[in-house]
């Protein structure tokens, strides 16, 4: 298993996210951020806080797939160019020329389109025909890693017995979301735990052992399947370790730095 010494690569403690050498399997990228949007919760009546868009969404949907489907992809470009320029379906037809009827089925990927109704659309949008296709000629990459074979890398302040290993790393996305998951193994107890602090969110998922971890001015004890999700802004880490060996699930996301 590759191991990257902190004595060639340095990690800044207060970014907390670590520098990678370059990998065949991860291909990352150093792309640190601060997160820009964070979805606020909505106070139910029923007492469970929720995030306001869980309503409506669908786990099970297969949008991903269907991103496969020509029809889906060109039509899901032209209502986001539609809508970034701020005109509705309407202005779209006249402008193109085309009915109601048949654009709302180009944007729902219910019909193919011909090229030269794409060349209405492109001309109409301002955009190239081929921006039309962008989604459908996207790459969509998988990382797979085998148990114990995941990128080792060692932070500043990680102390012996304690180990970070890297699963993946996703920041090549449209979206600029980085995401960033670890399996992280203490096995020997150390009186001076580091607390880190970075941008974007954190979500910790125990498998084994006993830790308390502290957030904040907050401590939780958690135990096998329990989770925390938290700020990644505020100060935090391990504060007591009560039972070893401790393995839990760390997955960081936050937003990457577009280039100008």
């Amino acid at each position: 298993m590759k191991k990257i010494s902190e004595t060639g690569r340095k990690i800044n403690r207060d970014d907390a996210h670590p520098v990678r050498s370059p990998s065949k399997a991860f291909s990352p990228q150093d792309v640190p951020g601060d997160l820009e949007t964070i979805e606020p919760l909505q106070d139910n009546d029923d007492g469970d806080d929720l995030p306001a868009s869980l309503d409506s969404q669908d786990p099970h949907a297969l949008s991903g797939a269907r991103d496969n489907v020509l029809e889906v992809a060109i039509g899901r470009e032209v209502r986001a160019f539609r809508k970034k320029l701020g005109i509705t379906v309407s202005d779209l037809a006249r402008a193109t020329g085309l009915s109601l009827g048949m654009l709302s089925k180009i944007e729902n990927g219910v019909t193919s389109a011909s090229l030269t109704t794409l060349q209405r659309l492109s001309r109409a949008l301002g955009v190239p025909v081929t921006a039309l296709f962008r989604r459908f000629e996207e790459k969509r990459d998988a990382i797979f890693v085998r148990a114990g074979q995941g990128l080792v890398i060692e932070r500043r302040g990680t102390r012996a017995g304690h180990q970070y290993e890297l699963l993946g790393f996703s920041g090549g996305n449209a979206s600029g979301l980085a995401v960033e998951p670890y399996m992280i193994t203490l096995t020997e107890k150390s009186d001076v735990f580091p607390l880190f602090q970075h941008s974007g969110l954190e979500f910790l998922y125990v498998l084994e052992g006993e830790v308390v971890y502290r957030h904040a001015d907050k401590l939780y004890t958690m135990l096998p399947g329990d989770s925390l999700f938290f700020d990644a802004d505020a100060p935090h880490g391990p504060e007591e370790l009560i039972k070893l060996p401790i393995r839990f699930l760390s997955i960081i996301s936050y937003a990457r730095e577009r280039e100008e």
